[in-house]
């Protein structure tokens, strides 16, 4: 693995510094919170309503079962959380036409419309924590999460074929 960190690790320092400055900077500005958060409060959404809404909103119907894996909870928490939400008029339950045991949550033009709204916000919240670097720092900023995302995709990869592997 790659430089796995363990106290008094080689990246323990670097650890404390992200993490001092990401508190300096909620300190400093409450603009700079959760995007996430802010937008729950003005969408009268919980943080894990306002997730599923993204995750249909940007990926399409899902699975209930992968609904919540999505969203970080378990598939019993995810049926109250779909109920509300279809009770607000922001998804409905579909059933699979092929396999009627399958139910999917899928985005209404409500919920779309509301979607559309966040992701607006959210836009323009990181236009603006993006404006203040310069050009050269925010083309760093996009290569180090592109390479910490390939790594993290590549690593969740070779997980799901060792399980395969396991399995057989």
């Amino acid at each position: 693995m790659r430089n796995i960190s363990k106290p008094g690790g080689p990246l323990d320092a670097i650890i404390a510094q992200l993490e001092s400055a990401v508190l300096a900077m909620g300190r400093a500005a409450h603009g700079l919170r959760d995007p996430f958060a802010a937008s729950c409060e003005h969408f009268n959404l919980t943080a894990p309503q306002l997730h599923a809404l993204h995750w249909l909103g940007v990926d399409g119907a899902l699975t209930m079962g992968e609904l919540a894996r999505r969203v970080g909870v378990s598939e019993k928490t995810i049926t109250g959380i779909v109920d509300r939400m279809e009770s607000a008029s922001l998804l409905k339950r579909v059933r699979d036409e092929s396999d009627r045991r399958i139910v999917r949550a899928e985005i209404t033009p409500h919920g779309q419309k509301v979607f559309v709204q966040i992701r607006a916000e959210m836009r323009e919240r990181a236009a603006h924590l993006l404006g203040l670097l310069d050009p050269e720092d925010r083309q760093g900023l996009v290569r180090i999460i592109s390479t910490l995302r390939d790594r993290v995709v590549e690593r969740a990869q070779k997980l799901r074929d060792g399980n395969k592997e396991t399995e057989q």
